[in-house]
């Protein structure tokens, strides 16, 4: 009798019943149900086409022969299929958000505790999976299965989708169960690189950036193939595999203008559905893109101009009245239905954009000697100013192709300004220092200045004065010799005046460095350094790093919607004729520049320390914190970058360190390996012969390499992006373009410029419809969407079953929360100058936490827009 006892509770065992909950989300549009697929998927179900899956054990014995150890290669068992319940009955709401479904599995305690799932959906329509959560599991509270990726009908996959636990494995540590199918699972996703790729495809691959030109439409819109040649290097972009141009078949063909925003990307890497409603809401509501012609007569006088800085003031205070007539005319002409929604009905202004913070509390303080120096220190690029260490400066472009381009400032020109030091006691004591854009410029100059663009390869030389602010010396304005380039170039320098038209000369000659800065912010520091060079390390992490490897866990929140908003841009933005060529000064030569300065791209040199010792505004000293002295004390990008740097770094080293006891388990991680290789000689295959590359064989260099990729991604992403309409919303603060050279005396423009200086200064720099297009444009990038994770933050807190490394995560958090209440007491002691300037707009960039929309703070995970 008690046999028998034994043998029905064994029965009853095996015959247990699991009960699991599948979070997801259906198939929506701009923020709505798409309800014709939800009528779908229901005849779906009633048809017996449902959605199941199949719990994968991650035990050994389930793939053990006769009680033998497991072969190598043999798959953990699947369980029988269960089905998602009552699919017809659950009801989503009008507003997109999750459905939570029941499913119910058999137990068999022979297959032992489940280390992934299958899922196969016979809907017509996808679906995006966010978590599955099994409850009842002997001997487990709980098991998680962190999804988050779109899940498309079963007909469309060549292999099975697989979900694993969130539990993290190095490869040598996979449950042998679960390693064949890990190892397939990143097959999959690296592709066989052939093909056109479709919205449902999960590849991941490498491409060229031949797809900014459109030479079917002219030899105007032929642009060189960027990557693969010394002449122009670049990154890796994702590839599409869409079919080459009919023109050239070195570049790849374009998508309409309609179909711009489905560009390929895999699905997981799109905007998530209240992002990609925000993007289209506010970004593309300015749609002054579209009606250029129709708005030009809605400027009285001059319709190209601005004629005040008054004219300029009512795009702020009030917008661009729009009546009734043009009103119908402008919807007629607009592409996009959606759009349209978006035009007022009642004559208000069309083109209003918000207040810049840079005019907020003085419309100007911006003009002032002290802000156009802050700027460097505290603006949208305080990347570039270094300290001086020759005088006059030098140049390092090479002097059989350019000539003598050392620069033409001489000691007279700023001795006397040095506050009774002279030039050689002023360097020695590192209180001189220079913005230089001549060298990036001047090969590229003669041939912008044949466009539309007027401009000036530009040094800038500063003093650091008692109280710690930076004084303006000399600005230096170089063209190339018209008798030729081996003959250097032709240079006049400038100096600070207050009154006349010397002042007015002084102020022009800082709009052609600021549009210099501009230019070199968008394409270098902001684009270049950021998001081009993040793009293959997102590719190669998804390719090499499985889902379950400790680092991809690490790194992957760092990557969101990079893949995304570098497609859009590569579409609608960097693309010949595009958004950045026709608001830049470099016009068709953008990219073409950028690739000419990724050639001196190291990536080490992107560590925070090693950038500011680079530039010679931190000397080392391991007596101080972060293990640097910085020369300029109130420098609130570097004072506020390091402290997150820091609180970076330590997360990462406190994270591999649970992961990795030795350096030999790094160099034994096989998916570490290739990841690194793969990283290096292909997605920056053009450097791929660096020696300065790290060898990836120690604990300190993948510390060192993952802080890197974090900083990159998020802080220093960040800091160039977020203030851009806090300090360039308004345009004559940082002007993009110059349309005319300095006045010179003599002419009838230097005379008007003694009448009527605001005029000549705004017929000078960008023009005004150009200004339009350009404020569009930042307006969408300056803005934190709706479901933003910023630093410290992940979208999901069962992201890992490790409790140590989750531990470390919440001190990284509370040590971010510190960082904001000192960066708010900095910024309230007057002390520090820099950090508010006569703007009156304190330094926030490196702020980690943000509101939604334009609010000049926050520090994103990824780079996400």
């Amino acid at each position: 009798m008690l046999n028998l006892n034994k043998v029905a509770v064994e029965v009853k065992e095996k015959k247990k019943k699991i009960k699991g909950t599948v979070v997801l989300m259906k198939k929506n549009v701009l923020g709505l149900n798409d309800f014709s697929a939800s009528v779908v998927d229901r005849v779906d179900e009633f048809l017996g086409k449902r959605v199941f899956l199949q719990l994968i054990s991650s035990s050994s014995s389930s793939c053990s022969v006769n009680g033998d150890p497991p072969e190598k290669g043999l798959k953990g068992k699947l369980r029988n299929p269960a089905y998602l319940e009552n699919w017809i009955t659950t009801i989503t709401s009008l507003a997109v958000g999750e459905s939570a479904f029941d499913v119910t599995f058999d137990w068999d305690e022979e297959i032992g505790v489940p280390g992934a799932f299958i899922i196969r959906n016979f809907h017509h329509n996808e679906f995006y999976l966010k978590t599955l959560t099994l409850e009842g599991v002997p001997d487990h509270q709980k098991i998680h299965f962190v999804c988050n990726s779109w899940v498309y009908p079963a007909e469309k996959y060549k292999s099975d989708r697989i979900f694993f636990t969130n539990q993290a494995y190095l490869p040598n540590d996979t449950p042998e169960p679960l390693r064949k199918y890990r190892e397939e699972e990143l097959l999959t996703l690296r592709g066989d690189g052939t093909g056109q790729l479709e919205e449902w495809d999960r590849v991941y691959d490498y491409a060229f950036y031949n797809d900014l030109g459109d030479p079917d439409k002219g030899s105007n819109y032929a642009r060189p193939v960027l990557g693969g040649s010394s002449e122009y290097p670049y990154p890796r972009r994702g590839r599409t595999g869409r079919p080459p141009t009919k023109t050239d078949p070195n570049s790849e063909s374009r998508l309409p203008l309609l179909l711009s925003l489905n560009i390929y990307v895999p699905r997981d890497e799109r905007f998530g559905h209240l992002k990609m409603s925000d993007f289209l809401a506010y970004g593309l509501k300015s749609v002054s893109q579209f009606v250029l012609p129709e708005i030009e007569s809605l400027f009285d006088q001059t319709p190209n101009e601005f004629d005040s800085f008054e004219d300029v003031l009512k795009i702020y205070e009030g917008g661009i009245k729009l009546n009734g007539p043009l009103l119908k005319k402008i919807n007629e002409s607009i592409p996009f239905e959606f759009l349209k929604q978006l035009l007022p009905s009642d004559g208000e202004g069309l083109l209003k954009y918000p207040m810049p913070k840079v005019i907020e509390d003085n419309k100007s303080a911006w003009r002032t000697d002290e802000e156009f120096a802050r700027e460097m220190l505290a603006g949208v690029n305080p990347m570039i100013i270094s300290g001086l260490q020759e005088f006059p400066p030098v140049s390092k472009l090479y002097v059989n192709i350019y000539g003598n381009q050392t620069s033409t400032i001489t000691k007279e020109h700023i001795e006397e300004k040095l506050n009774g030091l002279t030039v050689d006691e002023a360097m020695k004591a590192n209180r001189l220092f220079i913005l230089n854009h001549h060298d990036t410029i001047m090969p590229y100059l003669r041939r912008i200045n044949t466009t539309s663009t007027k401009t000036y390869a530009s040094r800038t030389l500063l003093f650091l004065q008692d109280d710690g602010t930076l004084k303006p010396l000399a600005i230096e304005l170089s063209l190339p010799n018209p008798d030729g380039d081996q003959f250097g170039a032709v240079s006049k320098v400038y100096t600070p005046a207050e009154h006349g038209v010397e002042n007015s000369i002084w102020q022009l000659a800082k709009a052609y460095v600021a549009v210099n800065d501009s230019g070199i912010h968008q394409l270098i520091t902001h684009w270049l350094r950021t998001h081009a060079v993040i793009e293959p390390i997102v590719i190669s992490t998804n390719r090499q790093l499985s889902v379950l490897h400790p680092i991809y866990k690490l790194l992957h929140p760092h990557f969101r919607d990079t893949m995304h908003i570098n497609a859009i841009a590569r579409q609608i933005l960097l693309n010949a004729g595009g958004g950045i060529e026709a608001t830049l000064f470099p016009s068709k030569f953008t990219m073409e520049m950028s690739a000419v300065v990724y050639k001196d791209w190291v990536f080490p040199d992107q560590a925070l320390p090693t950038d500011l010792i680079k530039r010679k505004v931190a000397v080392e000293d391991p007596d101080s914190p972060y293990g640097i002295r910085l020369l300029i004390q109130d420098y609130p990008f570097a004072v506020d970058g390091l402290k997150i740097w820091s609180a970076i770094k330590t997360w990462v080293q406190e994270y591999c360190n649970f992961y990795y006891k030795t350096d030999e388990m790094i160099q034994n991680d096989t998916e570490l390996q290739s990841w690194w290789k793969e990283l290096r000689e292909k997605g920056h295959e053009d450097k791929k012969d660096e020696p300065w590359w790290p060898k990836m064989q120690t604990l300190a260099e993948l510390i060192a390499s993952c802080t890197i990729i974090i900083w990159v991604s998020s802080a220093l992403h960040a800091s160039t992006n977020f203030g851009q309409w806090p300090y360039a919303g308004y345009h004559p603060n940082r002007p993009t373009t110059s349309r005319r050279f300095m006045p010179e005396q003599g002419s009838p423009e230097y005379e008007e410029l003694k009448t009527s200086p605001d005029k000549i200064f705004l017929k000078t720099i960008t023009a005004q419809l150009q200004t339009l297009v350009g404020l569009s444009i930042i307006e969408i990038l300056s803005r934190h969407s709706s479901d933003e994770v910023y630093l410290g933050q992940r979208e999901n807190a069962e992201w890992t079953k490790d409790s140590e490394p989750l531990e470390a995560f919440q001190r990284f958090g509370k040590r971010l929360t510190e960082i904001e209440e000192q960066i708010l007491q900095m910024n309230d002691e007057k002390k520090w100058k820099n950090r508010v300037g006569p703007v009156n707009v304190p330094y926030t960039l490196l702020f980690p936490t943000s509101e939604v929309g334009i609010t000049g703070r926050g520090i994103p995970n990824s780079i996400a827009i």
